[in-house]
Formats: structure tokens, C-alpha cells, sequence
């Protein structure tokens, strides 16, 4: 693979190389490279952890560069693996700003960032994106099923590459439903051994 080529160019610019090398990590990420480098297609792995979340960040720039980062969340899984190198949403009626799709229309380039924060896990994802409104089926396709709401437009975001960070400093997180439904098989189970032992006592 040579330098022109590598996947890990989305982010490592000339200018970051350069740092990395006045640094003193640029010896690493080279050898990484040289072993292959970042993902750029859907792997299982990646498409399991996309159909766990429920939400992730969406950043784009301006032509100028201004950037903007826009959460964005749903049922878990709608953020779609439309085939190996693209993935799709159907996008909500939101505040009506549209800083994302005003940005979209003049500079395609775009980034998720997705995390889990309960196995301290996050997936960085490079690439482009673009707004399709003129297909009702495809909208169809991605709109979360049992959603009451209805989607303005799918967005399309083609993958460039992915990596995976490590887990330092990560907070882990454990969402309240999770939490409910542990503390409510708690009760359950204690209410089976109060019974257990109830019924023990009699006997003796």
C-alpha cells in the first residue's frame, strides 16, 4: 500500500504527519498502516455495534469550514447498513434549522461519532453524506419501525474509512431502562426466594 493510498489519510493530512512525526508518534501509526490500516467497509463487527445504538453525532462543515456537530437519536438500529460501503437514516422534522443540510448542499464531506457508553466502546466513522427527498421508498425503508413521525428526507453517508478508539476515559454509563429492568429482575427474584424460604419454614 503506498502512502497515496492509505485509508487513514481521511484524517492524517499532511500537516498531521507532520506533527505526529515532531512528536514522536508517527513510527506507530505508520506501522499500523503499513499492516493495512483502517476499515473502509462494513464489517459484522461494525454492523452489530451500529444496530445497538440508539444515537450518535453527525458532524459537518460549512464551505468555509465552520464546522457543526448535531446529536442525533431513535430506536436502537436506525442508523441503517444500506450495503458495505454506505449507510442511511431517515431524517425527522427537527428545529427547523438545517445548519446539517445547508451544510450537506455545499460540502459533502461529513463524520459519526458513535459510543456506547456501557462497555466504554466508540467507533469514529469518516466520509461522505448527501440529502435524498425524492424517494419515497427508500425514506420508507429507513423510517424506524412504529415511529409515529413522518421523515422529511433519508440521508446517505458513504463510508471513507472507520476506526475504533480505545476505551481511556470513557465513562461508563449504564442507560435507566437498562437499570430498571436489572433492579425489576432483582425484585422478581427476590420475591421467588422470600416464597422459597416461607414455604421451607412451614415445612420445618
Amino acid at each position: 500500500m503506498t502512502d497515496s493510498s492509505l485509508s487513514s489519510d481521511v484524517a492524517f493530512t499532511p500537516a498531521v504527519k507532520a506533527l505526529q512525526q515532531r512528536r514522536g508518534s508517527r513510527g506507530g501509526y505508520r506501522r499500523m498502516e503499513e499492516k493495512g490500516g483502517w476499515e473502509t467497509t462494513v464489517t459484522p463487527e461494525l454492523a452489530a455495534f451500529l444496530a445497538e445504538r440508539d444515537s450518535f453525532f453527525l458532524a459537518t462543515a460549512s464551505a468555509d469550514g465552520q464546522p457543526y456537530i448535531q446529536h442525533r437519536g431513535g430506536a436502537a438500529g436506525f442508523l441503517r447498513v444500506i450495503d458495505e460501503h454506505t449507510l442511511g437514516f431517515a431524517d425527522f422534522r427537527g428545529n427547523r434549522q438545517y445548519v446539517s443540510l445547508g451544510n450537506l448542499s455545499e460540502n459533502p464531506k461529513a463524520y459519526l461519532f458513535l459510543i456506547d457508553y456501557a462497555r466504554r466502546q466508540r467507533i469514529k466513522i469518516w466520509g461522505t453524506a448527501r440529502v435524498v427527498e425524492d424517494d419515497p421508498a427508500l425514506i420508507e425503508r429507513l423510517r424506524p419501525e412504529g415511529y409515529a413521525g413522518t421523515p422529511e428526507q433519508a440521508i446517505l453517508f458513504q463510508i471513507a474509512a472507520w476506526d475504533a478508539n480505545c476505551p481511556q476515559h470513557i465513562p461508563q454509563l449504564i442507560a435507566a431502562k437498562d437499570v430498571a429492568a436489572a433492579l425489576a429482575e432483582r425484585d422478581r427474584r427476590i420475591l421467588v426466594l422470600e416464597a422459597e424460604l416461607a414455604r421451607a419454614r412451614a415445612m420445618a
